[in-house]
């Protein structure tokens, strides 16, 4: 039976339905593109202390543990701009929440690089945060909104995989650019692209339809939005729908991410998150610095904490393929349960670096796929109605295992702990959020339609 069957016009259109029954649309591409360049960029920005801390730190003539609380400040205003900006997109739209996103941590990126002194750098890069935690939980929330069922955790999937991608990238070009530009190149980078895809959102990416729907926002602008996908069908139509208007009534998003079954399942994924974030964190904020402690030059070190960031390139679409295809919760808990295991192998590796580089990337295939499929997870699970505060409250809960995990960092090196003692310790974050996962896809399953 084809996957693409007609969609009978008969009134009221069911925007899921219409989007479900045809193929994906130039429309619907351009709307992947730009939701990529959006995490892209976010990836580059977010990583970009890690990359340049060796450099600041020789330049400022500082040391490690001063540098704990810079490290971990963005990762603090990305909580609250997670926090606020989920809340705000469910009540204003998606596209506005993300233009405004994107142009603030262009803008504080910017001016961070300007920075004379640890004062002024951590409050730039907290500000940067906000805009940073803003950006991603909506980016996934808009285009979950655009995607047919069967290809929705691929295309999720693969666009977030944009964030390990900007990661990565920031290693491999903070090795070209830092030792001839300074460490303030890359966070200059870092805040002139934004600006430049800020304008191009504005005219370019579309407000969500089944926010519009939901919303009550007038016929005409949805059929605006969806004539690209279906001319003849959104011209017909004399309404249009979506299946969760039927059964969660509530405006308040809190409520709905907190009713019913969805309870559980929302304290589930942010403990999954969280203990995700941990691992991540800590490696990208402290592996090229422990690299260096063992011996590695400068580029060797940016180039494997590269590594690690591209591993999740590699994996994204394949676990999202997987997601599609068997047990969501089965695949990404398999994948948290490796990435310990690789992390403790990683430990075990130093001194034979062609082994290390190859357990660091399987690592971040493991580790970074599995990040990358949980926006995916929350955003089949929650409904329109609550679906950027769900998704955007499990990233924001998160970062605070973001913060934990760059703090335990700088103070596990503070307390003279080893390459190998702090990468043995990565095991029991990997193996909550394995069980966590696990566990929220027997209490709480069901996905929203």
């Amino acid at each position: 039976m084809s996957l693409l069957a007609p969609v009978p016009v008969v009134g009221t259109l069911d925007v899921q339905a219409l989007i479900n029954a045809k193929p994906l649309s130039g429309y619907q591409w351009r709307v992947v593109l730009l939701c990529f360049l959006i995490v892209f960029l976010d990836g580059l920005d977010t990583a970009a202390m890690g990359f340049i801390a060796p450099a600041l730190s020789q330049d400022w003539g500082i040391d490690r543990a001063s540098l704990g609380p810079v490290m971990s400040a963005a990762l603090i205003g990305m909580v609250f701009g997670a926090l606020g900006s989920g809340p705000l997109a469910d009540r204003f739209g998606r596209k506005v929440v993300l233009v405004v996103a994107v142009f603030l941590f262009g803008v504080f990126s910017l001016l961070s690089a300007y920075s004379s002194n640890i004062d002024q750098l951590l409050a730039l890069r907290l500000l940067t945060g906000l805009g940073l935690g803003a950006a991603m939980p909506n980016a996934t929330t808009l285009l979950s909104e655009y995607t047919p069922e069967r290809l929705k955790s691929l295309l999720v999937t693969s666009m977030f995989c944009g964030f390990n991608l900007g990661m990565a990238c920031g290693g491999f070009v903070s090795a070209k650019m830092i030792p001839v530009l300074g460490w303030h190149s890359l966070l200059m980078l870092g805040g002139i692209l934004p600006l430049a895809l800020a304008v191009v959102l504005l005219f370019w990416l579309p407000e969500s339809a089944r926010f519009l729907v939901v919303r009550h926002r007038g016929v005409e602008r949805i059929r605006q939005l969806l004539a690209p996908i279906a001319p003849l069908e959104v011209a017909a139509a004399t309404g249009f729908s979506v299946p969760e208007q039927k059964v969660v009534q509530s405006r308040n998003v809190l409520k709905v991410i907190f009713s019913g079954s969805y309870s559980a399942g929302t304290l589930l994924l942010w403990l999954t998150y969280f203990m995700g974030l941990v691992i991540v964190y800590l490696l990208t904020s402290w592996l090229p610095t422990l690299m260096r402690d063992s011996g590695a030059s400068l580029e060797q070190s940016a180039f494997i904490g590269a590594l690690f960031q591209f591993g999740g390139v590699l994996s994204a679409v394949g676990v999202g393929w997987a997601m599609d295809r068997f047990n969501p919760h089965k695949v990404i808990g398999s994948a948290y349960l490796l990435a310990g295991v690789f992390a403790w192998l990683v430990g075990q590796s130093l001194g034979h670096v062609g082994v290390l580089a190859t357990l660091v990337l399987l690592a971040g295939m493991c580790i970074n796929g599995a990040q990358s499929a949980m926006p995916s997870l929350a955003a089949r699970f929650y409904p329109t109605q609550g679906r950027a505060t769900g998704v955007s409250w499990m990233l924001g809960i998160g970062r605070f295992g973001a913060i934990l995990g760059a703090w335990a960092g700088a103070t596990l090196l503070g307390l003279g702990w080893n390459f190998e003692q702090v990468l043995t310790a990565l095991v029991v974050p990997a193996t909550l959020a394995t069980f966590a996962v696990v566990i929220k896809g027997l209490v709480s399953h069901a996905d929203a339609t």
